[in-house]
């Protein structure tokens, strides 16, 4: 595999041949790992989500990605649309790193839309010649044909004086006569905040206003991917803290991905009301930096990147890594989120899933009508690729092992991850499979697992239910479209 020079991950795009893209994305389409209906990359990286939003009769999505390698090289912005959430195009432009105010990427962002333009708010990384970081926030328009136009100067040209350059990821949202930037930060202390800045028109001028407040303090040293949304009028935050201590939430992943709800949001304080404890969005072994917005109508959907910052994939061996989640529609119940991935379009023939064959490109729904004990197994008919999933009815919880399911990924952070439920009376949950990606919903969504694997070769699957201790359940599956 290639070993990359600070110089070659960072060089203009016009350095690469269309020859040698051409390849890495054949390379990436021949793979047994090329996954049917997630987002992946058409080459290189993938990783961040960005611009989600609704524009212009459609859905559109952008993710960060550096198309030569699946290294953190110069990143852009690689746009797609959809009319039903889950067929994806990939459009003609991408979002460039080609201002002196992005020499070294264009990183993380949110968009809004604006008549019949959408605005983007984003990150320029530029270094230094000693390798200095300087982080600019960035505007550009993007028109009904996909074509961008950058704002000559930053909306905000560097952080507060007592902030590091790591201050990124806006989060732009519109409330009364004003408009609100949410940007994750790190204090020269090492310790995560986020910094809310306004304006009265979205291209400034921007004035620092205040931190969130949201009832947590120590959240490690940096906070990252901010998100605010409202459920039935209720403040949800989605963010990322890095170094979070495991005394404040338990987690595995090397930073986790979370949320707290609150009863309402105070505008002038910039404070949400009477916050929940901080939950894992999240419980498996892959999801970042999720992104959410809400739609005109008031409901709320997110995506994640299915990866872990500073973590390798076998992937990374064929020149690409990265996956997005399914979308998934964002409910409340209480103070927790509810997560339903949006896949109706996605669903081709129903089949029999205990006693026909699968081949990693299903949806298989379970009910029992106590809860489990035991374990269900995904085996592979010629090889001992395998995924299973342990139940436990007196702890109530639900364990999912990867460890025998191909080629090693992050072992040093635990090949298994375990939920506690709250109802030990019954169970529910859906399980999708793709190529080299699983996503678990456990009842009715109120717990979401995401894990990605690596198959050692191509191969057909069948599921073992002989361990389940004689356990009444009922079991659908369906096989799913390639978008």
């Amino acid at each position: 595999m290639k070993t990359w020079t600070a110089i070659e991950r960072y060089q203009p795009y016009a350095h690469y041949s269309q020859h040698l893209l051409t390849k890495l994305e054949k390379q990436q389409q021949d793979s047994i790992w090329h996954l049917a209906y997630h987002i992946q990359p058409k080459s290189g990286l993938l990783n961040d989500p960005n611009g989600f939003s609704f524009f212009n009769n459609k859905w559109h999505l952008f993710y960060q990605s550096f198309p030569y390698g699946a290294v953190n090289g110069l990143r852009s912005w690689v746009h797609l649309t959809s009319t039903d959430l889950t067929h994806w195009k990939h459009e003609k432009t991408s979002l460039l790193p080609d201002t002196q105010y992005e020499t070294h990427g264009a990183y993380s962002g949110s968009a809004l839309p604006m008549g019949d333009q959408l605005f983007l708010m984003y990150t320029g990384n530029v270094r230094t010649a000693n390798w200095g970081r300087h982080a600019y926030q960035l505007g550009a328009w993007m028109d009904k044909e996909g074509d961008f136009y950058k704002l000559p100067v930053p909306l905000i040209n560097q952080p507060l004086t007592n902030f590091t350059q790591h201050f990124r990821d806006p989060k732009i949202i519109h409330h009364g006569n004003n408009y609100f930037a949410f940007l994750g930060a790190r204090r020269s202390d090492d310790t995560g905040h986020v910094l809310v800045y306004k304006a009265p028109k979205v291209t400034g001028p921007w004035s620092y206003v205040d931190e969130l407040h949201f009832g947590s303090s120590s959240l490690g040293y940096m906070i990252e991917c901010p998100n605010l949304v409202f459920i039935n009028q209720h403040p949800v935050f989605i963010f990322c803290p890095q170094g979070l201590s495991k005394q404040k939430l338990s987690y595995e992943n090397i930073y986790p991905n979370t949320y707290i709800v609150g009863d309402s949001f105070n505008w002038d304080t910039l404070t949400i009301v009477n916050p929940s404890s901080l939950h894992n969005f999240d419980s498996g072994f892959d999801l970042y930096a999720t992104q959410a917005f809400n739609t005109a109508n008031g409901e709320t959907y997110a995506i994640g990147w299915a990866g872990l910052p500073e973590t390798k994939y076998p992937s990374d061996q064929e020149n690409w890594q990265g996956s997005l989640s399914l979308v998934r529609k964002l409910s409340l119940q209480g103070t927790h989120l509810i997560q339903s991935p949006i896949t109706t379009d996605l669903i081709d023939t129903s089949f029999d899933p205990i006693n026909e064959s699968l081949d990693l490109q299903e949806k298989v729904s379970f009910s029992f009508k106590n809860f489990p004990n035991g374990k269900l197994i995904l085996q592979a008919d010629h090889s001992d690729n395998r995924l299973t999933i342990f139940f436990d009815s007196t702890n109530a919880t639900v364990k999912v092992d990867r460890d025998k399911f191909g080629k090693k990924i992050g072992s040093k952070f635990g090949t298994t991850r375990t939920v506690k439920l709250t109802s030990k009376t019954k169970l529910d949950f859906t399980l999708y499979l793709d190529k080299s990606i699983f996503e678990l919903y456990l009842n009715g969504g109120s717990t979401a697992l995401t894990g990605r694997y690596f198959p050692d070769q191509a191969d057909t699957y069948h599921l073992d239910t002989s361990h389940l201790k004689s356990q009444k359940f009922d079991v659908q599956g369906w096989r799913l479209k390639s978008i």
